[in-house]
Parts: C-alpha cells; structure tokens; sequence
C-alpha cells in the first residue's frame, strides 16, 4: 500500500466514496435467506430507501442505475417493488424507521398516480404516516410539475433535491442534459411554491466548456433561490456513459479550482460545509427526528438497484452502467419469484477488519469525524491502531486531533477523493479491479 504523499501526487479526483464498499466489489451470496441476514441486527433505527430507476433521458455524465421508462415497464416494475417491500418488511420482524429517502433515476419520472402508489407502499412499509421520517426524494427540472410536487408535500415529503448542474445552457448541453434555463427556474418557482421546507440544488463542475467565470454564474443564480443546501460535485468521466464514448478528458487542476472557488463563495454566503460536497445554510430547518448514524445504523434497501446493509452483509441486485447491462438487469429483477425476492444473492460479506476500515472511512469523509470514543465502544481497539495509515493525515495538515475526534481540515476534505480510495482495503480494491461493467 502506498503512502498518503505518495497518493496524492496522482491527483485529488481519485474515486467518489459514497459508501464503502462499493458495489463493484460486490459478488455472489448463494442466496442468504433475508430473515437470516437480518436476524442478529439491532432493527430499531433503520433508514429505508426506495429506488426508481426512471428518467426521461441518461445524461452524458451519469453512471447511476438508471434507465428510460414506459407505461408498461414501470406498472411492472411497481408490482414487483410491492411484492419485495412485503417480503422484506416480514422478513424484518419488529423494527422501527428513522430515515426515509426516494432516490433514481427520477422518482418524479413517474405519473401522480404512480408517485402515489410509490408514497402508499412506503407508509405501509414504516407502518404509519411519513412526515416523521422528514422524508427526501429527488427531482428533476423536467418532471417538478406543480402536481406531483404538491402531492409529495401533501405526504410530508421535507426535502426535495434537483439536479441542475449548470445554470449555462451550453455546459448543459455539452454534458449530455437537454434542458433550457428557463426550464430549470421555471421548476425551482414550482420548488418554492410547494413549500418543501429544505431544497437541495446538485451542481457540477469540471463541465466541458465550463469556466471560472461560468461557474460562478451558475453558483450566483443557485444562489438567487436560497437553497438550504449545495451538493457540488466534481465532474468524472466514468465507464460506459455518454461523456466516455466522447473521449472527453478530465482536467485535474481546472477542478481544483473551481471546488476552492465555489467553497469559498459559499462560506461567504454563510453556508456550513459538511463534506467535500455537501454544504448547508444555517436557515435550514431541523427536525427532532430518531437518531441514525450512517455507520452503525442499517438501510433497507427496496427496488433495483437499492442497496441494503447490515453491520455484515451489504446486497443489491447485480449492478450495471451501461444501457443494455441495465435493461437486463432490470428485467431479471422484475421477473424473479417471491422466494428469489426473498434472499440476498449478491453483495459483500463484511469481516470484523472491513466493518472497523468502513466505520473510520464513513466518520471521517463526513464533518463529524472520527470520534475515538465511539469507536471503541464500538470495537473494543482505537482506530488509530487498526489503521496506523490514518496517521499520516495529520502530518500533512490534511487532518487535526482534538479531543479524540480525527476532523479532516480544509486541505483534507478537498482531498477526499483521493483519502477515500487510499484508505480501501487490498480486498475490496482487488475485487473492484476485477469487475467487469456491462
């Protein structure tokens, strides 16, 4: 394993590591039975997600389970997602939801009475009503119709995230996303008028054409709305999407820049930031919601292409990027049986090394960081001797230690994209090598 300096020298723009691991090293579970997965789990906060994996077009940059729908495909897909909620949800037992997110793909893809149905399968899911889950579910310009935003209010939906990215229609365009700026501030009018009480706005940089200027004219006109958060995220040019059939090339040190421009405009306008991406304003309301924590809570995962973790087993459906790869997908899923929707036939089984490398690696992306006490509760041992890499952080200036908390500094969290893959075990990497995409 190489050094952190070593790392480094290879560039910040390394691997985005939202979760840990990641689903390229994913592989075959012979079919765990979901009563067995979750039997020993502490169930009483668990966050569910439900997948749509639905939009009206792929943009060029997007490596996400996604594909284009149909009427007849997605009432398809519904009924399997309903046959598998009630299969899981008995197979859980007794358990308790803190956490409810909606994700795609576009959930807002779907027509209101399907977006109802979705809404419908989710309450019986938790067992009640789903305003006390503070409830998120992502849209797009596109698809935010006055309708079925209000619906989605009308149910307790309290955040609401867009994709814009950019707010310049070329850079729109050249990336592979159709959409006017009149468009977009056409659905942020219906955003605000919907009373969401928190909107997210997701805006990349490093788009082809995309200059400093520009890019702050895309943060200014965020901006304008008052967003109560900001996802910016760095371009990548993944596998088998759109940008990669361009050949278009990365531009290591362009990113950089704009990342420390647009953080600074941010901080300027008040906003706190709490991860490499994510940066949030003050105004944001906060609700007295259960607590959950990431890295010791689970997640039921519903749909294809929805992840689910225990403290051991993590599963999902096969993964793909490519369009056909996910068609097929897809269509085995919405095929399966109710024994196969049953059991987990494909994840990673986490050993006691892996479940420690995922907790530091989750604690210390984020603004919280890792907290030594927490740790040891949790694991008996000190973070700092199960992975004796981490202290090369602070050296570096890339990290601080205060009062047992391991916090990345300014000069780490831009550096998050290439800390995250440096600190994935020898396993997970060598399965995530030998991954074939489809």
């Amino acid at each position: 394993m190489s050094s952190l300096a070593q790392r480094l020298t290879h560039g910040p723009y390394q691997g985005y590591l939202y979760a840990y691991p990641h689903k390229t090293a994913y592989g075959p579970l012979g079919g765990l039975p979901l009563e067995q997965v979750w039997g020993e789990e502490d169930r009483r906060a668990l966050f569910l997600y439900l997948h749509v994996p639905f939009c009206g077009y792929r943009c060029g940059f997007c490596n996400l389970f996604t594909t284009t729908g149909g009427a007849d495909r997605v009432q398809a897909y519904l009924g399997t997602l309903e046959r598998q909620a009630r299969i899981a949800r008995a197979a859980l037992g007794p358990a308790g939801f803190a956490r409810l997110a909606i994700g795609g793909g576009t959930p807002t893809a779907l027509e209101a009475p399907e977006l109802a149905r979705l809404l419908d399968l989710a309450a019986e899911v938790v067992g009640g009503p789903l305003a006390p889950l503070a409830p998120g579910v992502e849209t797009s310009p596109d698809t935010a119709t006055p309708e079925r935003l209000a619906l989605l209010r009308e149910r307790g939906v309290w955040r609401i995230s867009m994709g814009v990215q950019s707010f310049v229609e070329g850079e729109a365009r050249a990336a592979g996303r159709p959409l006017r700026t009149a468009q977009v501030e056409q659905a942020l009018q219906a955003l605000r008028a919907a009373a969401f009480p928190v909107v997210n706005l997701d805006l990349i940089y490093g788009l082809p054409g995309q200059t400093p200027d520009s890019w702050l004219e895309s943060l200014e006109r965020a901006l304008a709305w008052e967003p109560e958060e900001l996802f910016l995220y760095p371009l990548y040019v993944r596998p088998l999407t759109g940008l990669e059939r361009r050949g278009l090339p990365q531009a290591q040190d362009l990113r950089l820049a704009l990342y420390r421009l647009g953080r600074e405009r941010l901080l300027a306008a008040g906003y706190a930031q709490r991860s490499m991406r994510l940066f949030v304003h003050p105004r944001a309301p906060q609700l007295a919601l259960p607590p959950y924590r990431c890295q010791a809570d689970g997640m039921l995962g519903l749909g294809c292409g929805a992840r689910s973790y225990t403290r051991r087993v993590h599963y999902a459906s096969d993964y793909a990027v490519g369009a056909r790869g996910v068609r097929e997908v897809l269509e085995a899923w919405i095929a399966q049986a109710d024994d196969a929707l049953g059991r987990a036939h494909h994840g990673y089984v986490l050993d006691l090394e892996e479940q420690r490398r995922r907790w530091a690696i989750q604690s210390l992306l984020c603004w919280e960081g890792l907290d030594a006490r927490t740790y040891r509760a949790r694991f008996g041992s000190d973070p700092l001797d199960d992975l004796p890499q981490l202290r090369e952080l602070a050296p570096l200036g890339l990290a601080t230690e205060e009062r047992g908390v391991l916090r990345l500094a300014p000069a780490g969290l831009e550096q998050s994209d290439a800390i995250g893959p440096w600190l994935i075990s020898p396993a997970v990497e060598a399965r995530m090598h030998a991954c074939v995409l489809e």
